[in-house]
């Protein structure tokens, strides 16, 4: 018998992590509380009338004045929202107010002089006093990185911001063109390969309206809609709990694109009810890091870093989304079988009917929500204005909110969602600014041609010895990095590498966007699975174990697509549609045995589980992986289906020896 829980424990309101009682937008008070309002707001009015091109009291500016002007306000406000420390919220103390007043001061003379900049070329002959302007602006880019990235990532951006320095006395296949350090610093600043490159240009064309829409919707009752809906659609479902964490999760994580976060904020609703209902601390833990890991990988939003790859790519980001989306359903799709089998093999069962709430009654309560992603959607995929939907869509739901008594904004709400917005903007501009110094590093040196042709040849005409490589690579940087930066990070060092190895470029991207992502549910850093751990606790290591199996599909599905285009829709629709079919197919084989249970027959077990598992995980990679002509996939399904049609009679005799009914 589970243990019941009631509506109440079942059902808790989305609310932000707070510390000490507060929520860390309410920990910011007094003086820096308002800077922060008012930064944040008139950022937001810039970045309107320069998408829009409204031309407020007649102002015009050019790309780089606007980019200066926008990353420096949140540069700044940086200092008054990060401790010195570490940590969010706080009373500033005076060094940071120091701080501030010394970014603000450099995006003054920065936009003042971005017309000169571009004109007389001052990323290789700037003047002496835009040299030392240089100089305090890359250092306050280094301090805000370590305040808003953390030890980890402020050690790599240092390390290859200062890499021109001395990239001519590194060995090869490291070296590099070697520049002074006052050469250096000003290309980082006004160069347009650097801090103020792709990364920003992406920011403050395309993210930031996502981040604020993201920002709005949860704080105006969107966790609670899609919590919700979730529990109506599959809570009553055995393992109802753990399947709306991976509804819940992919929602949300694809508009805030923090793994981190989603896991705080969706796991202190869904961990206890998976404990409640029969789950161990363990695997409640490492469904709920898994969940909010593939929901940064989930279409339509996902996060900033789509938007950066389009950036990369010179695509429109409804391409990038459409092409995630199969590699994102073969993710789910894996880690739902997983948890359906986990769940029939305990003989779990759904949550009770009285503590779910009646799907009716959350569509009319939620309709809003559906409306303004529906007028997101159209206007990204048929009208093709990625720039201004997110803002569209924004203002709807704040009109709609209005009318609606249960998430009305009063002006304390609408202050500490502004607070919000200026946090998640600042902490995303730190770290893009940050990761565009290691960007600009090896355009300066021109280490990333070297390391191109270096991975190719050490490849030889191995595909997947280059892959292979790649994985690792991206699996490394990946535990120091967030996953905006790590993706940029890749894009250049890379992403080259494994297309002059004539592989699909979109297909490339997408996998070292992936296998940067492996971290958060993979041993010794699974910062996912850890987080998720401290808050079932349970045991942090064996969590990420657990997450390894859960999540197992994210390790397969790169090599699928990135061999197969047709699984990111880069093929025709018959193609597309057989490759989807086997591979959701070859994933449900794969899902069970690695929790050595196949749906609607039984366990795995006794003294032929092992093997009947190890049959069966061959036989789903062969039906999965990707086929060169029909010969290939006939052979794969007859010993995919030789491997089940050999399990099948010792399963049975299993279940007869042992009289166990088939669980609900």
């Amino acid at each position: 018998m589970t243990e019941q829980s009631s509506p109440s424990s079942i059902q808790p309101k989305f609310e932000e992590i707070a510390i000490d009682g507060a929520t860390p937008a309410e920990r910011i008070s007094g003086a820096a509380r308002w800077v922060v309002v008012i930064g944040t707001l008139l950022a937001l009015v810039l970045v309107v009338n320069q998408l829009f091109n409204l031309q407020l009291f007649s102002i015009v500016l050019i790309d780089g004045r606007y980019l200066y002007i926008l990353g420096g306000i949140f540069l700044a406000l940086t200092f008054l929202i990060f401790q010195m420390r570490g940590g969010k919220g706080g009373v500033p103390s005076i060094l940071d107010w120091v701080f501030f007043a010394a970014a603000g001061g450099c995006t003054v003379y920065l936009s003042q002089t971005a017309q000169q900049n571009l004109s007389q070329g001052w990323e290789y002959a700037a003047p002496e006093t835009a040299q030392y302007v240089s100089v305090v602006f890359f250092f306050l880019i280094l301090e805000a990185t370590r305040r808003a990235g953390g030890l980890v990532l402020f050690l790599i951006v240092t390390l290859f911001a200062f890499y021109p320095t001395f990239a001519g006395h590194v060995p090869d296949p490291f070296s590099g063109f070697q520049s002074t350090f006052l050469q250096t610093v000003p290309y980082h600043i006004y160069s347009a390969e650097s801090s103020f490159g792709i990364p920003m240009k992406a920011f403050g064309g395309v993210v930031i309206g996502f981040i604020l829409f993201g920002a709005v919707l949860q704080r105006t009752g969107g966790g609670q809609f899609f919590n919700d809906l979730a529990l109506g659609l599959v809570g009553g479902y055995r393992g109802g709990a753990a399947k709306v964490s991976i509804f819940a999760s992919g929602f949300m994580g694809s508009m805030s694109g923090s793994v981190i976060s989603n896991v705080l904020t969706t796991g202190a609703v869904s961990i206890p009810a998976m404990r409640k209902t029969g789950f161990s601390a363990k695997t409640a833990a490492a469904t709920e890091a898994c969940a909010s890991t593939g929901g940064v990988l989930m279409p339509p939003i996902m996060g900033a870093t789509a938007f950066v790859m389009a950036s990369f790519l010179s695509r429109p980001y409804v391409e990038i989304a459409l092409a995630a989306a199969i590699p994102s359903i073969l993710f789910y799709w894996g880690l739902f079988t997983q948890i359906d089998a986990y769940s029939a093999k305990r003989g779990l069962r759904g949550l009770p009917k009285p503590d779910l709430p009646r799907l009716r009654e959350v569509m009319i309560e939620g309709w809003p929500y559906i409306f303004v992603f529906a007028l997101l959607l159209y206007m990204m995929i048929v009208l093709r204005q990625e720039s201004s939907a997110p803002f569209y869509a924004t203002a709807l739901l704040l009109v709609v909110n209005q009318f609606r008594a249960s998430h009305r904004l009063n002006l304390v709400r609408l202050g500490n969602m502004v607070v919000g917005v200026g946090m998640g903007l600042a902490e995303l501009t730190a770290i893009l600014l940050g990761v565009g110094l290691i960007v600009g590093s090896f355009s300066a040196t021109g280490l990333a041609g070297t390391l191109v042709n270096e991975l190719v040849f050490l490849a030889g005409d191995s595909t997947l010895i280059l892959l292979l490589t790649g994985a690792i690579t991206a699996f490394i940087f990946g535990m120091g990095m967030t996953v905006t930066a790590c993706y940029i990070f890749l894009a250049v060092v890379l992403a080259p590498a494994l297309e002059a190895g004539g592989l699909n470029q979109l297909a490339v991207h997408l996998f070292i966007l992936y296998w940067g992502m492996v971290s958060y549910i993979t041993p010794p850093v699974a910062l996912g699975a850890f987080a998720a751990s401290t808050m079932a606790g349970s045991n942090p290591i064996a969590t990420g174990f657990e997450a390894m199996r859960l999540g197992g599909v994210i390790y397969i599905a790169p090599f699928f697509f990135v061999l197969n285009p047709a699984l990111i829709g880069q093929a025709p629709a018959w193609e597309v549609t057989v490759a989807l079919s086997c591979a959701l197919i070859g994933v449900a084989m794969i899902s069970a045995a690695l929790q050595g249970y196949v749906s609607l027959i039984g366990p795995l077990e006794g003294r032929f589980g092992y093997p009947m598992r190890v049959m069966l995980f061959i036989g789903g990679v062969l039906i999965a992986m990707p086929q060169n002509n029909l010969a290939n996939l006939g052979y794969a399904l007859s010993f995919a289906i030789g491997a089940i049609l050999c399990a099948l009679p010792v399963v049975m005799a299993w279940r007869a020896n042992a009289h166990d009914p088939r669980p609900a």
